[in-house]
């Protein structure tokens, strides 16, 4: 609920300024930098190519010849004192994806011909919040940026309109909040239809600044607000900061459930119980139910350095979209059917970066339903085998709803199943 708050806020105060527009009052930093035209029909492809441009040697091919070239590297600042402070129309970006281009379009067609690929759009937002997040950061343009810019976490992101599959979308966005080395950026992707201008998505992503000659953080620009509705943005940013840090404290692998989460948890079991026997070992499933246990669905991907990013990890987009994929081919499944629509990506964290050779194997399971909704979870976890070792890289959660008339509800059977289960209801409700 505080997220939803939070995103009405931001387009609240959008909105009041159209109307200051148009009645000639002050006009706000939005409207202002859409009236200017210099970026408004500069491609997401063009934008990965400038960011290219900006890293520079780490794009390097695997396996060619080591040269003995030297880039120079801008500056990495040690305090925040030493770097400008910007402002938000400092890394104000229009970037265009451009369905209305046929051959551009191709990659982004899902199966039927008919709709967009989402895990598509995701990987496009990914790109878009680094390209912002260095315009924020930059401060010498002349020699190539220093400090690498990585995702740290996907805030939740609520699907409001369908896609229009041959249709421009608009992507807009500017960074939001500033701490010593992370940034909140806010995108927002629009279409222009006959009807009007729709609003298919406000996406919230954190990103961070590291240093890589020394591995460990790096100082960016602050920011600073220029008017009050700026303000109310950017407080919005440092309440976002608290709440993350709220949930984690309350997170279940740290903490047991809350006494209303126990009794609710209790009364699942106890549907599950053989009333014909006097035990608990005896466990029927209740009708129009699923076994939790019985809804996962895994997959296993080669990490080739086609999917890298431009520090010869694995891109993040790639994983959100490999993710999203599996996610909502689980969900299909479980309801029998095509017809299904995602409605939410809530807290994705990038927990550990995924090296290029390493076999990446994806787990999903339907973990909570209520009504037509459907919560999945996707872990994600980096397999060595030289090593033998595992890890975790990336947990994502999505919401689907499905269009049919009834769906069954997923039933859990065993304690950690449980929280699975608590897990999901609380993203879904938050």
């Amino acid at each position: 609920m505080f997220l939803r708050r939070s995103l009405m806020i931001i387009r609240n105060a959008v909105n009041s300024n159209c109307q200051k527009l148009k009645t000639g009052h002050n006009i706000s930093l939005i409207e202002n930098l859409r009236s200017l035209p210099a970026r408004r029909h500069l491609t997401i492809a063009a934008a990965r190519e400038s960011l290219k441009d900006l890293v520079g040697g780490s794009q390097k091919l695997i396996g060619a010849s080591n040269g003995t070239e030297k880039v120079e590297l801008a500056y990495v600042a040690e305090s925040q004192e030493e770097l400008p402070v910007r402002s938000m129309s400092d890394s104000y970006s229009e970037l265009v994806i451009p369905l209305s281009d046929v051959a551009a379009r191709q990659k982004y067609l899902n199966p039927s011909m008919k709709g967009i690929r989402f895990g598509r759009i995701l990987e496009d937002l990914d790109t878009f919040s680094v390209y912002v997040s260095y315009k924020h950061t930059v401060v010498d343009r002349s020699k190539k940026a220093g400090i690498s810019i990585v995702t740290a976490l996907v805030d939740r992101i609520e699907k409001q309109a369908e896609i229009v599959p041959d249709v421009d979308i608009s992507m807009t966005g500017n960074v939001t909040w500033a701490g010593k080395s992370s940034m909140e950026v806010t995108t927002t992707l629009q279409q222009k239809v006959d009807s009007g201008t729709h609003t298919i998505l406000v996406a919230k992503f954190l990103m961070v600044a590291r240093n890589p000659a020394t591995k460990k953080s790096a100082v960016i620009c602050g920011l600073k607000p220029q008017n009050p509705e700026e303000e109310k943005i950017y407080d919005l940013g440092n309440a976002s900061k608290l709440r993350r840090q709220e949930e984690a404290n309350k997170n279940l692998l740290k903490t047991h459930p809350s006494e209303e989460e126990r009794e609710m948890i209790h009364q699942k079991f106890l549907q599950t119980l053989d009333p014909n026997f006097q035990t608990f070992r005896q466990r029927v499933k209740p009708d129009n139910t699923v076994w939790m246990e019985e809804t996962i669905l895994k997959n296993l991907h080669i990490c080739f350095p086609e999917a890298r990013n431009l520090y010869n990890k694995i891109f993040g987009g790639y994983l959100m979209r490999k993710a999203y994929e599996l996610a909502w081919a689980n969900t299909a499944l479980f309801c029998s059917s095509r017809n299904i629509s995602v409605r939410v990506v809530d807290d994705i964290a990038f927990l550990k970066s995924v090296e290029i050779r390493s076999l990446l194997l994806m787990s999903s399971q339907i973990v909570y339903t209520q009504d037509k909704d459907i919560q999945v979870h996707v872990h994600a976890e980096v397999i060595d085998p030289d090593l033998g070792s595992r890890s975790t890289s990336n947990n994502f959660h999505f919401t689907f709803r499905c269009h049919e008339p009834t769906i069954p509800d997923v039933m859990p059977k065993t304690y950690a199943e449980y929280m699975l289960y608590l897990d999901g209801k609380r993203h879904f409700e938050s």
